[in-house]
């Protein structure tokens, strides 16, 4: 198993001394990383923080597949209720491991499909809820605090429709995700005796794809999560190293800070090439915007930091978005995401068409020419002074996939410590849940109830 980042596109060298890193920049960003390393360790070490430990929960790991084990061949249907890091996690997962929607085979109890159900447009719900069969779907529901107004709305919908089908069968179809000690899901998760796995408490939604909250999707759909777990469990080893060269995760944030905050690249484009990574780089979306947009540093000053996050896949955006790239404003660095060996290559046939357009084309395959397109991207926007760095994993297997997702973590772990703010909390987030469940009549939120009737009678005028 192996990933490999290649930051060369990113120094001075490449891109000029106005867009690019002197050794310079390098030799301070190499001290303030291993003060990073050290700072988070700690904060790891004194259990604050708790997605480090995920991959050597083997006990978990192991009641999730005997879960899944037990019911194979009894659904053709998963279905995913939550929202955020309650959802993005698995569908990556499946995406990564099974391909994007539309090209994946048609599933069955042996190949059941993955349905998530993140948002409450009443269009997409119900369409989504027409296309299952409740006595052939299993439904996990999502929710740490056991609170968020979107999942507990659309779970409501969901078990009443499995009730009407189903009846006092209904508990065995439900699996609840949720922390162990506190929150209503976790209240009636016990009183309905559904099967419930846990959230460790230091381990927020946007890190917890490699817990309950995406393994046991995972583990439904048919994919191997030992696997999984075990590459996450190398990359971790990996991310504890004092050794930029050998530690990727801490070599890409050191990288990343440094382009960002030396040369105000203020957006980063996560550029996978590869269709089975493109859920992926939406999870990342979450993990990166979320973990690192924030007010205020550890000392309470004001900062309004972060860097924006956009998803873009190759071939594809490259007629879409590349224009804007090559030409427009040079406040963007690009992290491309390759693969080296893909299963299968996609042969092109030798025949002869005797245009010339065509004819260079026959004998090679769909593999070289993605590679052939990644790399002209890389050195176009290199000419024209774009920051960009690659990596690439060796395949596309569970193994590589769940330490991906690990260093992606790690990163921004690190790049919080090097920003000097918490990447794990999100007070941004809140006021918008606030003035929700005030407008949706929750008792408790009066307050927030009487601050949206002042933001609404300022409008007005």
């Amino acid at each position: 198993m192996s990933i490999h980042f290649d930051p060369a596109n990113l120094s001075a060298a490449m891109v000029g001394d106005e867009h690019g890193l002197t050794l310079a920049d390098l030799r301070e960003g190499a001290t303030a990383g291993l003060d990073a390393l050290s700072g988070f360790h700690k904060l790891v070490d004194d259990g604050k923080y708790g997605f480090p430990h995920l991959p050597f929960d083997t006990g978990t790991v192991k009641d999730i597949q005997t879960y899944a084990d037990k019911l194979r061949g009894s659904y053709d249907t998963v279905c995913v209720v939550g929202i955020g890091g309650s959802a993005l996690g698995a569908w990556a997962l499946d995406c990564a491991l099974r391909g994007p929607h539309p090209v994946q085979a048609a599933f069955s109890p042996k190949n059941p499909r993955l349905v998530i159900l993140d948002n409450v447009d009443p269009s997409f719900m119900l369409a989504a809820i027409d296309s299952m069969n409740p006595k052939k779907t299993l439904v996990v529901v999502i929710a740490k605090s056991g609170a968020t107004a979107e999942t507990v709305a659309t779970f409501l919908i969901v078990r009443a429709w499995l009730e009407k089908a189903l009846g006092k069968k209904t508990r065995q179809r439900i699996v609840a995700v949720t922390s162990e000690h506190r929150g209503d899901l976790k209240a009636l998760a016990t009183k309905e005796d559904y099967t419930t796995f846990h959230l460790p408490d230091n381990v927020g939604g946007r890190f917890s794809v490699l817990s309950a909250v995406g393994l046991v999707p995972a583990a439904l759909c048919g994919f191997n999560i030992r696997k999984i777990a075990k590459g996450a469990a190398a990359q971790t080893g990996l991310c504890w190293k004092d050794d930029l060269a050998q530690n990727t995760a801490l070599s890409a944030a050191v990288h990343h800070w440094l382009i960002w905050t030396r040369r105000n690249k203020t957006i980063q484009v996560a550029f996978p090439y590869a269709n089975k990574l493109w859920g992926l780089a939406f999870w990342f979306r979450q993990l990166w915007a979320e973990s690192l947009g924030k007010k205020n540093n550890r000392t309470g000053e004001v900062v309004h930091v972060g860097q924006t996050p956009v998803a873009a896949l190759g071939t594809t955006d490259q007629h879409s978005q590349v224009q804007l790239y090559m030409e427009g404003p040079n406040d963007k660095m690009f992290s491309f995401w390759t693969v080296k060996k893909f299963d299968d290559p996609g042969r092109i046939p030798k025949v002869k068409t005797g245009f010339e357009a065509m004819d260079y084309l026959p004998g090679q395959s769909l593999a070289k020419l993605l590679d052939a397109e990644q790399r002209s991207t890389a050195a176009a926007l290199t000419e024209t002074g774009r920051p960009n760095c690659t990596f690439t994993l060796d395949r596309l297997d569970a193994e590589h996939i769940g330490a991906f997702l690990q260093l992606l973590e790690f990163e921004t772990a690190f790049a919080g410590e090097l920003l000097n703010i918490d990447a794990f909390d999100q007070e941004g987030v809140e006021l918008g849940k606030k003035f929700t469940f005030a407008l949706m009549g929750r008792k408790g939120f009066g307050e927030y109830s009487d601050r949206f009737k002042a933001y609404e009678a300022k409008r007005s005028k």
